[in-house]
C-alpha cells in the first residue's frame, strides 16, 4: 500500500507513528511525505527528520521550507576564526527570512543534536527528490509539494523549475494533466474557503492534502490504493 501525507510542520513524531499504526501501515507499505516536515511548531520537525534517516519505506519530497532550511545550512558549519567573515549581510538576510517563516524552532532543535546527525539530516535533505511519479492499480499519480506552476499539458515534469514545484499557489479552477492525478500540499485547504478547514480539497485532476497541520489541525494520511483517509481525531 502507498500512503501520502503533507505539511506536517513540526507535528510530533509519536503522533505520526500513531496515525500510521491506525492506518495499518507495515514494513510492506510505503509512505511519501510531500514536503514541509519542518518549522512552525514543536521540535520543528527534527524528530521526524531523524526518523526518516532510518526508514527504508518512507521518503520525503522536498518542500519550500526544507529548501529554506538548506539555505541556512551555514549555521551548522564549524565555528573557526574566519566564521564571522563568512556570515555576510546576504546570509543574515536569508537566516532572518527563514526564522520569520517559522524556522526558529527547527534551528534550535537541530542545534541540540550531535554534529554528525545534523550533517546526516542536511545530506538527506539534499538528496530528496522534487517530485515522484508512480502508477497504482493502473492509475498514474504525480506527487509534488506545491502543484505545478506554469503548467502546460505538453510540459514534462523534468522541465518544471524548483519554484514551480515548491512555491506554486494552485487556484481552484486550475487544471493539470488529464492522464495523471496530481497530489500536493503547500497551500492550506482553508485558503479555498472556511468550509475546507481541516479537510482535503479535490478536483478532477488534482488534490490538495495540506489540511492545516501547521495551524493546529490534525493531518490527513491518504492511502492511494483506495483513497481511504485516516486521521487521529476521527
Amino acid at each position: 500500500m502507498i500512503y501520502v501525507i503533507s505539511d506536517l510542520h513540526g507535528y510530533p513524531l509519536g503522533k505520526l507513528q500513531s496515525l500510521l499504526d491506525k492506518a495499518g501501515f507495515s514494513d510492506n507499505d510505503f509512505l511519501y511525505i510531500l514536503g514541509d516536515v519542518v518549522d512552525r511548531n514543536g521540535d520543528g520537525g527534527a524528530g521526524i527528520l531523524k526518523w526518516l534517516l532510518y526508514q527504508p519505506n518512507a521518503q520525503l519530497i522536498l518542500g519550500n521550507h526544507e529548501i529554506m532550511l538548506l539555505g541556512c545550512s551555514f549555521v551548522f558549519e564549524e565555528i573557526d576564526e574566519d566564521f564571522e567573515e563568512k556570515i555576510d549581510a546576504g546570509k543574515i538576510g536569508i537566516l532572518q527570512n527563514y526564522m520569520e517563516n517559522g524556522g526558529d524552532v527547527t534551528l534550535k532543535a537541530l542545534q541540540k543534536l550531535k554534529r554528525e546527525t545534523q550533517q546526516d539530516i542536511l545530506d538527506y535533505l539534499r538528496d530528496c527528490p522534487l517530485y515522484e511519479a508512480l502508477t497504482i492499480n493502473g492509475k498514474n499519480y504525480i506527487l509534488v509539494h506545491s502543484g505545478l506552476g506554469g503548467f502546460s499539458p505538453k510540459k514534462k515534469l523534468r522541465d518544471y523549475t524548483i519554484d514551480e514545484l515548491l512555491w506554486n499557489w494552485t487556484e481552484p479552477d486550475d487544471k493539470y494533466y488529464s492522464n495523471a492525478f496530481t497530489i500536493f500540499g503547500h497551500k492550506s485547504t482553508m485558503r479555498f474557503g472556511e468550509q475546507y478547514e481541516g479537510k482535503i480539497f479535490k478536483t478532477d485532476t488534482w488534490m490538495d492534502i495540506d489540511v492545516g497541520a501547521g495551524y493546529g489541525y490534525e493531518p490527513v494520511l491518504v492511502r492511494l490504493n483506495d483513497m481511504a483517509e485516516f486521521r487521529l481525531d476521527s
